[in-house]
């Protein structure tokens, strides 16, 4: 079969590998119809992971049931599914409290598992023409419809980012009336911003720098900020003091609280310094998340950090340590969650959303290609520009 394989920094090849076979009466083997690029897999696009050479890439998989095991009861040949990025048992002590994201069986080396990613066991990924799907009846989510139809790009997000956009807001406590402040307008910031006004926030700013990036935010109702202009955290409070419908409300003391009440970081370690925008500063975002939340608030960082990170300019952040303001962050009382998304929790509360009409996550796809296409939409992805969601499809004619 043809997938997509890593070569090394900035060199990814479309390759015949060996076909996805079962090896557990648990497996299926799906056909994919469509696989997207997700911002993680750029981490070992560019190096910044220890992923090695011929790895299979790709961990946000849908498509149609080929095969199953013999003790596969739940799917069966031609169902539609779409299946988490984490590998999960479904029955461990992790997995059967939820946290699928640390599932304690599938991967050697840690917990946790994924297709196609550094550190995450040894599954391949699903940027390929057909796909191993270990535990089939605890990973398949099945679905409504055909392949290719209008909810197709819509049903791949709920692999990765959707659930991980959502999330972002669970870390952060985003509730009804709540304002937000998200760092990052790529997929998962644009998903976050989108969950966060399913669920009512009052307000939502999207910091980039990407013109083709914010303006998708605004088409999503989010306010744009662009840190390529100065600091975000300043152009935020100053946009909400001089917002007269804000502090015609504020009570005697209340002017102590003048930025957000939940923040979230949808950048991870390859941030960028805002005031010298040609160097990565890994700690920028949660620093100037602890500026701008308010005292009491909640910080969700749902942007990937490496325990080690072999590209990483300072000699600190090669060992995935980071200068932290946490001085700031306790004086203020605030609250931060962290970590890998339990796509599996959510996956059929969204699927539902998707369903209904009242979420439309493939409105942030910018590209739909073959998977010939790969090695070019890596490198223009790796832009972090006007492409802000790229989806292949194994079937798709070049």
């Amino acid at each position: 079969m043809k997938a997509v394989v890593y070569d090394g920094p900035h060199q990814v090849d479309i390759r015949d590998v060996e076909d996805a076979r079962l090896e557990s009466p648990r497996d299926a083997i799906v056909r994919i119809t469509s696989s997207a690029i997700c911002g993680s897999d750029l981490h070992m696009y560019d190096g910044r992971t220890d992923i090695g050479s011929g790895a299979v890439l790709g961990h946000e998989p849908l498509g149609v049931v080929e095969e199953v095991g013999d003790a596969v009861e739940l799917v069966k040949k031609g169902d539609r599914v779409v299946m988490p990025f984490n590998v999960a048992c479904g029955v461990c002590y992790n997995c059967v409290r939820g946290f699928t994201n640390a599932c304690l069986t599938v991967n050697p080396k840690q917990a946790g598992g994924a297709y196609g990613y550094a550190e995450m066991g040894p599954y391949k990924g699903a940027q390929a023409e057909y796909l191993r799907v270990p535990f089939a009846d605890f990973a398949c989510l099945k679905l409504p419809g055909e392949p290719g139809d209008a909810m197709e790009d819509d049903f791949v997000m709920l692999a990765d980012i959707f659930p991980t956009g959502y999330h972002a807001t669970e870390l952060a406590h985003v509730k009804a009336g709540d304002s937000v402040a998200i760092f990052g307008a790529g997929p998962v910031g644009l998903l976050a911003a989108h969950s966060a006004m399913l669920k009512g926030a009052s307000e939502v700013y999207v910091v980039d720098r990407s013109p083709a990036r914010l303006k998708k935010a605004e088409e999503i109702g989010a306010i744009p900020v662009d840190f390529s202009k100065g600091d975000p955290v300043e152009q935020i409070l100053e946009m909400r003091m001089n917002n007269q419908m804000i502090m015609s409300e504020k009570r005697p003391g209340e002017e102590k609280m003048p930025g957000v009440t939940c923040g979230i970081d949808a950048v991870g370690y390859q941030a960028v310094d805002w005031e010298h925008q040609d160097k990565n500063e890994p700690n920028r975002v949660i620093n100037d998340l602890i500026r701008l939340v308010n005292p009491t608030g909640h910080i969700g960082v749902i942007g990937v950090y490496m325990p080690e990170d072999p590209g990483a300019e300072q000699p600190q952040a090669k060992q995935g340590e980071f200068p932290l303001w946490f001085g700031e962050l306790w004086s203020k009382g605030l609250t931060v969650g962290t970590g890998q998304t339990p796509v599996k929790s959510l996956q059929f509360l969204l699927r539902d959303l998707i369903v209904s009409g009242h979420a439309k996550p493939g409105m942030i796809v910018s590209q739909d290609l073959p998977l010939t296409k790969a090695p070019d939409a890596y490198k223009e992805f790796d832009k972090r520009d006007g492409w802000t969601k790229v989806v292949l499809h194994p079937g798709m004619q070049a």
